[in-house]
């Protein structure tokens, strides 16, 4: 059995790209190593392979990628292992050195695009630090894949190397049935709206979504997940007196989250068009909302108002304006017509957008290593 060690930044809970990899490769026959961080609030994790979570001194900014570097490397070092699977260039320089030290087989899964996200292009001496990183190793990798048609075109037009695509779509629900009870608990008669992810970070459109609150009634908003800006939007919400109708949650087990997905009535994407990462996503709360059946808005982002527009599963919007969304919301949640026609929609697509379909792409791509 060949020994895959996996590597991520983040605390392996919430990352449902990872988990589904692993358990795919792990269905494929690799014996499975993952290795993350544990952070003062992470969750516990269970899962039927191995994982390692690194306590660090510090978490964020530069010294938090340099200890974290330095501690994979010497993790990767010592242990026995037949491939290397780097996710994102946060974590590619160590598996890049390990894997030409050993002559190891390395895979590295781009989830975006690093350089471009708006944390780094709004401070372009550390973006040149990472873009230097990656003009230096991407050109020598083989086996590369990503999330999308988009961000593969980019990489194979910049660094002249063949890149797969493999979407973060999620598997496929065994139960799409809503659980009233629940949903008479939460949503108390009202409609329902959520924003949910481990990335809720600037120029997301999450504060566009607080604010527009403020115009319309027997509506509320659930935002569950994580990110940068979950202060500012709790500040936000008290600021303008929205405490019934705004409701933030930590991060949660995914099963746990899908329980708001399901009973939500219109699930919100509204990322901007600020930098080319946010253009080019597909992210992975999108095809949760398909399982679940939730119609979605979406801001007019390139792949994912394509997808919504080709499936008619939701509307694309192009205002960030909260008072011009409100009255967006609103027409939608009149418009039983629309929504009946979206959830039928909805239906055909869950069948075809599962991880299901995707993960026999990712069997060929391990089946043919270079």
């Amino acid at each position: 059995m060949q020994k895959i060690i996996i590597s991520v930044t983040n605390d392996l809970v919430t990352d449902q790209r990872v988990k589904k990899n692993c358990a795919s490769l792990q269905s494929f026959g690799f014996e499975i190593t993952l290795i993350g961080r544990k952070q003062p609030n992470s969750l516990p994790i269970n899962r039927n392979y191995k994982t390692i979570r690194l306590r660090l001194l510090f978490n964020k900014g530069f010294l938090f990628y340099a200890e974290y570097n330095l501690r994979l490397f010497f993790k990767l070092l010592f242990f026995k292992k037949d491939l290397l699977l780097a996710n994102d260039l946060d974590t590619l320089l160590p598996n890049f050195l390990i894997s030409k030290m050993f002559s190891k087989k390395l895979i590295y899964d781009s989830h975006e695009l690093f350089t471009e996200v708006p944390e780094l292009t709004s401070r372009p001496l550390i973006r040149n630090v990472w873009l230097n990183m990656e003009r230096f190793m991407l050109p020598k990798l083989k086996n590369v894949y990503t999330v999308n048609n988009k961000i593969a075109s980019f990489y194979t037009e910049k660094y002249k190397i063949p890149v797969k695509v493999i979407r973060n779509i999620a598997p496929k629900l065994s139960n799409q049935n809503i659980d009233y009870a629940f949903a008479e608990k939460i949503k108390k008669n009202k409609k329902m709206l959520i924003l949910q992810g481990s990335g809720i970070n600037m120029d997301r459109g999450a504060e566009e979504a607080v604010l527009m609150m403020q115009y319309i009634d027997n509506v509320i908003l659930y935002i569950i997940g994580s990110g940068e800006v979950f202060e500012k939007l709790k500040e936000l919400k008290s600021k303008h007196n929205l405490e019934n109708k705004v409701f933030i949650k930590n991060k949660m087990p995914y099963n746990e989250l899908l329980k708001y997905t399901k009973i939500a009535d219109l699930g919100l994407s509204l990322d901007k068009g600020t930098n080319l990462n946010y253009e080019y996503s597909l992210p992975n709360k999108v095809f949760d909302y398909i399982q679940c059946l939730t119609p979605i808005l979406t801001s007019n982002r390139k792949v994912i108002a394509e997808l919504v527009e080709k499936n008619n599963i939701g509307m694309v919007t192009k205002t960030h304006k909260p008072k011009e969304l409100a009255e967006i919301v609103k027409a939608i949640l009149l418009d039983s017509e629309l929504v009946l026609i979206w959830n039928e929609n909805l239906i055909k697509a869950a069948n075809i957008y599962t991880w299901e379909n995707e993960e026999k792409k990712l069997k060929e791509i391990y089946s043919n290593l270079k």
